[in-house]
C-alpha cells in the first residue's frame, strides 16, 4: 500500500550508511560508504539528510490518517498486557496449577513441582501459569535422549577454548566447576547464588553456562524442524500415575567418558559478520534466506512493514526476526563483527543470559542484573522527580562495545548511527537546512505527515538530545579507531544514578542484552528500547504498555519522540525565520507528557511485581525443575500428578 511505499525512503536512513553493496552468505560483506565528521557536517551528510528527507515530502503529504498510530498502538498494547496478566496466573491452586500445566504443555509437570509451587505463592508472584517462552526453548532437547544431552554437556565443558563453563548441583548444593575464566567468576557466583535457596529440591546435575555474551547455538531449520518434531510425538504419560522422584544415583550418570578428550563443538566467527551463521534457523522461504545479494544502496522498504505501523513499531517480538529482515546484516553490531563469537550449529546444552532471533540457547535470569551490577537506587543526592518534573532530554551515555570495528563496520553499528543521527541533526549548519517529516494533524483534524524545515528540527520539540559516547573508542581494529575518534565527540563518565533526572531514557543493546534496561524499568522515567536481543523476561513486558519500542534503523525514533513532546511550527511566519522561532512558535501538536507518564509508571510498576529478584529465583527453580527431567534417563515416566 502507498503507506508502505513511502516507508522505504526513510527506512535506511538513520543507518547513515549508503553506496555499499553486500554480498550475502560468504559472511565478509562490509559497507564501504564512508560518514561525515560530526560537527561541522560535511556535504555528504548534508546530502543525506535532504534526499531522505525531501525525498519524503510528497509521499508523506499524501497520507491521512483519522488518529495518530501511537494512540492505538498504546489502546492495543493496554489489552494485550492485560489479557497476558489474566492468563498468566489463572490457578487459585495447586490442582489447578497442574491442570493448565497439562493443558498448556500436554505433559505432567516435573518432579518437584509442588515445592516450586510453595516456593512461588509465598513470594506472591504473580506469574504462575505462562512459562511459554521456557518451553519453547526446552521443547527442542525432547528430541535428543537425555544420555545425549548429557553427553553434550561434557563435550562443551571439556575445554576451556569453548567459553563454557559448570555448576554442579550435588546433594542438594550448587557449586562451581573446576574449570573457569577468572573474569567471569562474579557471573557463575551469580548464578549459584540465584539458586542457593530451592537447590535443596533439585536432582545431582551440571548446568553449562555461556561465558559469552554472544549466543552459541544456531539449527538449521531443517533440523530444528525435525527435533521438534519428534518432541511433540514423544510420550506424554498423561496418565494419573508417575513416578515424583528423580532416577537414582544421577550422579554417576554425569560422569565423564574416559576417552572423550578435549572437544570443540563450536567455531571461532569473533570479528566477521554473522548474519549468515543465524539465518540458518529461518525457512528456505524467508526473505533473509532468498536475498543472496543486497545491494544496501537500495532502501529495504519490505524489511520493516511487517512488524511497523507506517514509521512506528507495532510488533516487538517480530522486530527481532532476521527472517524477513536481510538489511539487518549491516545495521548491528552483532551481525556485523562481534566481539567473541563462538556458534555451533548442533543443539547443545547452553544456557545464555540473552539470545537473537534463530539461536537455540536457554535463557535464564542473568546475574548481571540479579547481583545488583547495576541498578536503579535514587537517593536525595540522584532523586527521582516525577515525570513532568524531569528535564525534557532523551539522555544516553554508552562505549562502543556492540561490536569490533574494522573495516568500517562501525558505520552501521546501531550505538554509533544513534549518536551520529542524534548530533548531526542538531548541527546542520543554516545554509543546509534539512526537512525533518513528522505525523501531525491538518486543518481538517487529520493526521498527515508534514516536513519541519529547519536548521535545527529538534528545536520544534520541546525537546533536547544528550546522546554521547563515554570518553573515547574502545573495540576498533585498523584505522577504525582513528575514523570514529574524527567523527564524534565525547563525554566524560557520569554517575549511573543521574540517569533519573531525564524524563526519556534511550536503551540499545551492546555485544548482547542491555543490563541497564532493568533499573530503567523500575525509575519514573520513559525507556526507549531498540535492540535485537531478547532475555527470559521478554514475554512478560509489553511494548507501549511498559516501555517504548524502536526500530534498530532508528527511523522512527523522532516522530515517535514528536508524539509525546508535542512539536512547535520552527519557521512560522511571524518569525521572520529566526532561529529560536521553535521554542516560540505556533503549536502544531501539543504532546502526549501524559501518555509517557502513564507507560513510564506501568513499566515501573509491573517491573516491581514480575522482575523482581524473586521472580529471577521462581524462574530459574523452575526452569531447573524441567531440566532435571530432561537430563533424567526415566523422563517419560517421572512427574508430579496431584
Amino acid at each position: 500500500m502507498p503507506f508502505v511505499a513511502f516507508l522505504g525512503l526513510f527506512l535506511l536512513g538513520a543507518a547513515m550508511y549508503i553506496n555499499a553493496e553486500v554480498v550475502y552468505g560468504n559472511g565478509r560483506g562490509q559497507p564501504s560508504q564512508r560518514l561525515s565528521r560530526r560537527m561541522p557536517l560535511s556535504i555528504s551528510s548534508i546530502l543525506i539528510v535532504l534526499v531522505l528527507f525531501l525525498g519524503w515530502s510528497y509521499e508523506l503529504q499524501t497520507q491521512q490518517l483519522v488518529a495518530h498510530p501511537i494512540d492505538w498502538l498504546i489502546s492495543k498494547a493496554e489489552k494485550q498486557s492485560n489479557d497476558w496478566a489474566n492468563q498468566a496466573s489463572a490457578s487459585q491452586n495447586l490442582a489447578e496449577c497442574v491442570q493448565e500445566y497439562e493443558r498448556r504443555y500436554e505433559r505432567h509437570p516435573p518432579p518437584g513441582f509442588d515445592a516450586w509451587y510453595r516456593y512461588a505463592t509465598a513470594r506472591n508472584s504473580v506469574v504462575i501459569d505462562d512459562y511459554d517462552n521456557m518451553m519453547e526453548d526446552l521443547l527442542p532437547f525432547w528430541g535428543i535422549s537425555p544420555a545425549e544431552i548429557r553427553l553434550r554437556t561434557q563435550q562443551v565443558i571439556s575445554d576451556p577454548w569453548n567459553e563454557v563453563s559448570e555448576v554442579i548441583i550435588r546433594n542438594g548444593h550448587a557449586v562451581l566447576g573446576p574449570d573457569f575464566l577468572p573474569t567471569h567468576r562474579w557471573m557463575l557466583d551469580g548464578a549459584i547464588n540465584l539458586v542457593k535457596d530451592f537447590s535443596s529440591y533439585l536432582p545431582d546435575m551440571v548446568l553449562t553456562f555461556n561465558l559469552n555474551d554472544e549466543p552459541r547455538a544456531a539449527v538449521s531449520y531443517k533440523d530444528m524442524q525435525k527435533l521438534r518434531s519428534f518432541a511433540r510425538g514423544s510420550p506424554k504419560h498423561l496418565r494419573k500415575t508417575a513416578q515424583h522422584s528423580w532416577s537414582a544415583d544421577r550422579a554417576a550418570t554425569w560422569h565423564i567418558p574416559e576417552d572423550l578428550g578435549s572437544t570443540r563443538p563450536f567455531e571461532d566467527h569473533s570479528r566477521t559478520n554473522a548474519f549468515s551463521a543465524g539465518t540458518i534457523a529461518c525457512p528456505p522461504s524467508s526473505f533473509a534466506q532468498r536475498a543472496t545479494i543486497w545491494d544496501s544502496s537500495v532502501l529495504c522498504t519490505s524489511c520493516a512493514a511487517p512488524h511497523s505501523h507506517g514509521v512506528f513499531l507495532s510488533n516487538w517480538t517480530l522486530s527481532a526476526s532476521p527472517c524477513h529482515q536481510p538489511d539487518l546484516r549491516n545495521l548491528h553490531g552483532f551481525y556485523l563483527s562481534p566481539a567473541a563469537f563462538k556458534p555451533s550449529h548442533q543443539l547443545l546444552p547452553i544456557f545464555s543470559q540473552s539470545k537473537v532471533d534463530g539461536y537455540a540457547d536457554i535463557l535464564y535470569p542473568s546475574p548481571w542484573n540479579y547481583i545488583d551490577k547495576i541498578y536503579y537506587n535514587a537517593t536525595n543526592e540522584h532523586p527521582d522527580p516525577p515525570f513532568a518534573e524531569k528535564e525534557s532530554i532523551l539522555f544516553w551515555r554508552g562505549a562502543t562495545s556492540e561490536g569490533v570495528s574494522r573495516q568500517g563496520t562501525w558505520k552501521g553499528m546501531t550505538r554509533q548511527r544513534l549518536v551520529h543521527l542524534a548530533n548531526n541533526l542538531t548541527t546542520a549548519p543554516t545554509s543546509r537546512s534539512p526537512t525533518l517529516p513528522i505525523l501531525l494533524p491538518n486543518a481538517q483534524g487529520k493526521y498527515t505527515y508534514q516536513t519541519l524545515s529547519h536548521s535545527n528540527p529538534i528545536n520544534a520539540f520541546n525537546l533536547s538530545l544528550d546522546i554521547s559516547i563515554v570518553d573515547g573508542i574502545a573495540r576498533a581494529w585498523d584505522n577504525d579507531g582513528a575514523a570514529q575518534d574524527a567523527e564524534f565527540g565525547f563525554a566524560p563518565p557520569t554517575d549511573f544514578q543521574d540517569h533519573w533526572r531525564y524524563r526519556y531514557l534511550m536503551d540499545v543493546d551492546g555485544a548482547g542484552f542491555s543490563g541497564r534496561f532493568l533499573p530503567f524499568l523500575q525509575s519514573k522515567s520513559l525507556p526507549f528500547r531498540a535492540g535485537i536481543f531478547r532475555s527470559w523476561w521478554d514475554g512478560r513486558l509489553t511494548a507501549w504498555k511498559h516501555f517504548v519500542p524502536v526500530d534498530v534503523r532508528l527511523h522512527g525514533l523522532f516522530p515517535t519522540l514528536a508524539y509525546f513532546t508535542g512539536t512547535a511550527d520552527p519557521h512560522p511566519a511571524s518569525s521572520g525565520g529566526k532561529e529560536d522561532a521553535g521554542v516560540t512558535g505556533t503549536v502544531l501538536m501539543k504532546g502526549h507528557v501524559e501518555a509517557g507518564e502513564m507507560i513510564a509508571e506501568a513499566g515501573r510498576e509491573w517491573a516491581g511485581k514480575v522482575l523482581r529478584k524473586e521472580d529471577m529465583e521462581i524462574y530459574m527453580f523452575r526452569l531447573l525443575l524441567e531440566w532435571g527431567r530432561l537430563t533424567d534417563d526415566r523422563r517419560d515416566e517421572i512427574g508430579f500428578v496431584v
